[in-house]
């Protein structure tokens, strides 16, 4: 019998992100594996959970609270009805287990000790797609997070428009 595997997401609930867990789910996602979403806020966020919680990040938060308002109250992230149904489908049909991890501060770093932390197995980011100047000026996180992270990490890139230059 397999091994449980621990696997990431990182999830900043834009539709890359969702595209990325919904990759996730479909591609690598087995019976009895851990999915966890990550989600960073940023250093300047001030919720109620943040003082606890602002150096180790907060505690693994299972599906079941995910649902709740209080939660996302909490954690100043939004309750995203289409997440917690593709959470929902992994949990039933694949068996997964499905929770959450806050972390705040810079999600470059973030996620690379989530990788450490969690002791994740694979990690899964979207892409923006950001053109060379933007990149250059707001830095890659995928990319940062490819060359830093200590697991295989997988860059899920959004849909391109169709009125994008090739």
């Amino acid at each position: 019998m397999a091994k449980a595997r621990v696997v990431g997401v990182a999830m900043d609930f834009s539709p890359t992100s969702k595209l990325a867990l919904r990759w996730a789910v479909d591609n690598l996602i087995n019976k009895a594996d851990h999915l966890i979403i990550i989600n960073v806020q940023p250093p300047s966020a001030d919720h109620t959970r943040k003082q606890l919680f602002e150096d180790t990040g907060s505690p693994l938060v299972p599906l079941e609270e995910l649902r709740e308002i209080n939660f996302t109250k909490q954690y100043g992230i939004p309750r995203d009805p289409e997440v917690i149904d593709i959470l929902d489908t992994a949990s039933k049909t694949k068996g997964a287990k499905a929770m959450a991890k806050v972390y705040w501060g810079d999600p470059r770093e973030k996620l690379c000790n989530a990788v450490e932390d969690l002791h994740l197995h694979s990690l899964v980011v979207g892409s923006r797609g950001l053109g060379p100047i933007k990149r250059v000026l707001l830095g890659s996180v995928s990319k940062y997070v490819v060359t830093n992270a200590s697991c295989p990490v997988t860059v899920v890139k959004g849909k391109q428009s169709s009125n994008s230059c090739h």
